[in-house]
């Protein structure tokens, strides 16, 4: 049984998107440069949570952070297939930063009071298998596999809500922990989904 994911909604804010493309490439910028901007920008925001202890206007920034990154993560993408820019280097680039962006921009909430490390940790250990996998299926003859319920864009989502909770003034705690506990269940179901999915769209 497929799982909802908010990647399905993918092709609407593409759609929503495309004026921006078209002015970006009308412009010489490159679906390379969007894919660095769109790492730059994540492990700036990641930065400066760290630094600034996971100060409130820090956690409050995160959620509008992580729409540019979706938002500049899809305009990449259609760059690359729309403006015949895709290159071996661009899915270097493409697969390297997302997994940079995911790193740099959660593993720094483990500075919040409250928040578990290890558990942290682990769930973004799991993204970065999650990943992995959807790549792998590749290698098996499969199709790159987005598969969820708790891919890049439902990760973006649910660390969003996380940090405007806690920039809220919420403080971190049980609730929180218990949240990384489903996130890491959800993100192990991820990971099966994809390898099942592309074993069984695998060719011969």
């Amino acid at each position: 049984m497929r799982l909802a994911s908010v990647y399905d909604l993918k092709p609407k804010f593409q759609d929503l998107l495309r004026p921006l493309c078209g002015a970006l490439a009308r412009g010489g910028v490159t679906a390379n440069d969007v894919t660095i901007a769109a790492a730059a920008m994540s492990i700036g925001e990641g930065a400066a949570i760290y630094a600034s202890g996971a100060q409130r206007w820090s956690l409050l920034l995160l959620p509008p952070v992580l729409f540019a990154r979706m938002a500049l993560n899809a305009i990449d993408g259609m760059l690359a297939r729309e403006r015949n820019q895709q290159s071996r280097l661009g899915a270097v680039l493409n697969e390297l930063g997302d997994v940079v962006s995911d790193t740099a921009l959660y593993l720094p909430l483990a500075v919040v009071p409250g928040i578990s490390p290890l558990l942290l940790g682990l769930v973004v250990a799991l993204a970065v298998i999650t990943e992995m996998t959807g790549v792998v299926a590749i290698q098996v003859g499969s199709r790159r596999r987005y598969d969820g319920p708790f891919g890049k864009s439902d990760r973006a989502l649910a660390f969003g809500a996380l940090a405007f909770v806690l920039g809220a003034g919420v403080r971190a705690g049980a609730w929180t922990n218990i949240g990384l506990v489903l996130a890491a269940l959800a993100a192990v179901l991820t990971v099966f989904n994809r390898a099942r999915a592309a074993l069984a769209s695998a060719t011969p």
